[in-house]
């Protein structure tokens, strides 16, 4: 449900039928007759109450989710064990038909690609058998812009030895939230087998304003402590500095570590403020954070085979396309509307907004 904040949908009407300027919520109520607002005041109230049960319906989608995760849990262990190579899938498991002519257009693709990329690999060193699905969560990262935009080349040794990405739900009674899982196979880089990403989220109207929710969104996150071998931390990085003695002239060399820009930054994210104050970089930050979390969850884990062979990333695309393309029409027919009615304009007239986005 939309939720418009400080304007309401279309000016008030004079008698005359021309629209005035748009006018704030609250002095449209004020000239209301006291009669007329008090009924107003009465559907407000009713609003608040299916706030209320919109918040509770949603609480159920939390519980439904959490029950039907249990149900993909086995098929996620099977996807898991098929890219590590733990098992090896039958023939009747590798079965798969589908449309011939995409199919054979991604193929034709597909083989050229890999002649080229195979040629490039037995020139750098012989390949034995692959083993699973050789790199199938790198590639994922590599592939997806939201997360190739964190990835830094020091990153993808590591993500190499990436086994399963697993989405966790809070348990009943627990308040509500989400955590990722990403489990690694031993490595030369940290001792955790597993790194997890929890986010917090709530659904419930604000009482101060109750009529701004619209779902779930999250609230906070929190990551987790990496035991870095010595030396292998890839989020910061030693530099060098000289400095010079103001009294005696003389030069010295210091060493020091800074941030280094990585993946595993993810790990350790911007908290909320308590009061909730924060600069506009922080909250920016914090809303990407938001954003990378709740598509890991709806997105990469739940497709993962799609966004590693690239259909998934086609299905995407199409979309963005098609709403631009809806975005440019629109655009258009306003353009043609205006010559259509040239010397009618009004210019005092609000135009649409686009609707607010929130990380749910």
């Amino acid at each position: 449900m939309d939720a418009t904040k400080g304007k309401v949908d279309q000016g008030m009407q004079n008698p005359g039928g021309q629209m005035d300027k748009p006018v704030g919520y609250h002095f449209m109520e004020s000239m209301l007759p006291k009669v007329v607002k008090r009924r107003v005041h009465a559907l407000k109230r009713l609003q608040v109450q299916c706030a209320n049960i919109e918040a509770k319906f949603y609480e159920e989608v939390h519980e439904l989710e959490r029950k039907y995760a249990a149900l993909y849990q086995p098929l996620f262990e099977k996807r898991r064990d098929i890219v590590t190579g733990t098992v090896e899938p039958t023939d009747e498991e590798c079965e798969w038909h589908s449309d011939r002519e995409e199919e054979e257009e991604l193929a034709e693709e597909i083989k050229e690609k890999a002649v080229i990329e195979d040629s490039k690999k037995e020139e750098a060193t012989p390949q034995e058998d692959a083993k699973g699905i050789p790199e199938f969560w790198l590639t994922i990262f590599k592939s997806v812009d939201m997360l190739s935009d964190m990835l830094q080349e020091h990153d993808e040794p590591i993500l190499k030895h990436l086994k399963d990405i697993q989405v966790k739900f809070s348990e009943p009674g627990q308040p509500m939230s989400f955590t990722l899982e990403f489990h690694f196979e031993p490595n030369g880089y940290f001792n955790n087998a597993v790194l997890t990403k929890v986010y917090k989220m709530k659904s419930e109207p604000d009482a101060s304003d109750p009529f701004s929710f619209e779902g779930p969104e999250i609230i906070d996150c929190e990551g987790c402590q990496i035991d870095w071998h010595k030396g292998k931390d890839v989020t910061v990085k030693t530099i060098k500095k000289k400095q010079k003695h103001k009294g005696r002239g003389t030069v010295r060399t210091i060493t020091k570590q800074v941030p280094n820009d990585s993946f595993f930054n993810f790990f350790n994210p911007v908290k909320v403020s308590p009061d909730g104050e924060m600069d506009e970089d922080s909250e920016f930050t914090l809303a990407t954070d938001f954003e990378i979390g709740h598509f890991f969850r709806e997105r990469i884990v739940p497709r993962a085979v799609l966004y590693f062979t690239g259909e998934a990333l086609e299905d995407d695309e199409s979309f963005e396309e098609e709403e631009l393309e809806e975005g440019d029409e629109e655009e258009q027919d306003e353009e043609g509307d205006d010559d259509d009615d040239e010397g009618d304009f009004d210019p005092k007239k609000e135009q649409p907004q686009p609707a607010e986005c929130k990380q749910q």
